[in-house]
């Protein structure tokens, strides 16, 4: 698989969320409410045709307020055009899902596609279509060379990145920490001193979703960026080095720091491994001062879950950057790219809507959205938290790395109950076996790039 992203700045950029998402961490009351527009808001930057009568299908694995949020950027889409959208909820893995619908002669138009791989499995079985005229110049107008990259196979575009995800995020209860005394930390040291000092106030310090492998993913590839660096990030993500390799160690044996002490995790493993993502940030934000959790790890996408408390952005909730484990802090990021299954006029105007900032601003005032979209206003976002995190994913334009396992064969990094979700959900079971976790991960890693 190709990796088109360089780091160089990275630190830097991603450094200023501590001071910009914490620091002026407070809701603005100056912002329209999420999801409200006027006049001067919904001007059309962008023209569509019209698709009277036409009937368009879009398939994603979105559920709950993400499938609610999304549907109203359709909403307005059948309004410019008058298409008639349905959206298909689908499930993961969503390649196999579509390869059923394709196989039984129904493919959606359009589908939101998770993973870099998921996008080139697509056009390797010659599912997906060129991006037509209208949308790349989208593309070129409102997006950096790294996100259109990312959506591209052989140099012909495919995907549009609609959107994007900091996955390099620690959301904390801020009563929590005030009533420990607890301090944000900035290096994974710190971090563990400072979830050792929450657990001694009688909060269980960390919330771990283990009961989705994604998770666990993503906690590796922060520790693995941070510690071993973008080259080895980059190579391993290929698979030019093993899983066997002496990093990958080193970065379990890191992980294990936190996952080898039940009284950092709330429910300790065997609970973790029962808690999906959604409860693993609901806890953190409920019971008072005596959440399940004090502390999440996960995307800018929580405030999402965390719209489901009572608790607010900027007050109750708050969020630093992944704490730095070698020299610099990792900036892994994520994202969804719409792909057209159909050669139709309705799926290419789709496409050209998605890429455009008008599509854009309906999600982000939405909340628990983030676009890679630089010619979005960020005055869209419905508080400073969200903003920010925006704010400096833009700033970084081709400097970040994405999601390793969403680069990786879906067989491998994107599949429950199998391949990299697996063998880290065991790994939390049992992290003293670092060298039986290698040969798992180096195992169906092998086998998934040879298929």
């Amino acid at each position: 698989m190709r990796t088109t992203l360089r780091t160089s700045r990275t630190a830097v950029v991603f450094a200023a969320i501590g001071a910009l998402a914490v620091a002026g961490c407070g809701d603005s009351d100056d912002k329209a409410t999420p999801g409200e527009t006027n006049d001067k808001e919904s001007a059309a930057t962008v023209q569509l045709p019209r698709l009277n009568g036409e009937k368009i299908e879009v398939a994603a694995v979105w559920s709950g307020p993400e499938q609610e949020n999304f549907t109203k950027v359709l909403k307005e889409f059948e309004k410019r055009t008058g298409a008639t959208v349905t959206f298909v909820p689908a499930q993961d893995p969503i390649i196999n899902f579509l390869g059923t619908k394709i196989a039984g002669g129904a493919p959606p138009d359009v589908a939101m596609l998770p993973q870099v791989g998921a996008i080139q499995q697509a056009v390797e079985r010659k599912w997906a279509k060129p991006v037509g005229t209208e949308a790349k110049a989208q593309l070129t107008k409102n997006y950096s060379k790294g996100w259109q990259d990312l959506g591209a196979v052989n140099g012909e575009q495919y995907g549009v990145y609609y959107k994007a995800a900091n996955k390099s995020l620690i959301w904390y209860n801020n009563t929590v920490f005030e009533n420990a005394g607890a301090q944000e930390p900035k290096t994974w040291k710190d971090f563990l001193a400072t979830a050792e000092t929450i657990s001694a106030s009688g909060v269980t310090p960390v919330s771990v979703a283990g009961a989705d492998g994604w998770t666990l993913t993503d906690w590796f590839e922060n520790v693995y960026l941070s510690q071993a660096g973008p080259e080895k990030y980059d190579q391993l993500a290929q698979h030019k080095i093993k899983w066997t390799d002496p990093s990958v160690a080193t970065a379990l044996t890191t992980l294990g720091e936190l996952f080898g002490k039940p009284n950092l995790i709330a429910g300790g493993a065997d609970g973790a491994l029962q808690t999906e993502f959604p409860t693993s940030v609901t806890q953190t934000f409920t019971g008072g001062d005596q959440p399940k959790g004090a502390m999440v790890f996960e995307g800018d996408f929580v405030s999402v879950n965390i719209g489901q408390t009572k608790a607010k952005i900027g007050t109750d909730a708050k969020v630093f950057p992944f704490p730095a484990v070698g020299e610099l802090a990792p900036v892994v990021t994520g994202g969804d790219a719409a792909v057209a299954l159909k050669d139709s006029k309705g799926a290419q105007a789709l496409l050209t809507f998605l890429a455009s900032p008008d599509a854009a601003k309906i999600s982000a005032g939405a909340g628990g959205f983030l676009s890679p979209n630089k010619s979005l206003d960020l005055a869209a976002y419905p508080n400073d938290v969200q903003r920010n995190i925006a704010k400096a994913l833009i700033a970084a334009g081709d400097d970040f790395r994405f999601d390793m396992s969403d680069q990786m064969p879906q067989s491998f990094g994107g599949t429950p109950g199998k391949g990299e979700w697996k063998a880290l959900q065991d790994f939390l079971k049992n992290p003293k076996d670092v060298a039986g976790a290698q040969q798992k991960l180096e195992s169906d890693a092998a086998k998934a790039y040879k298929s």
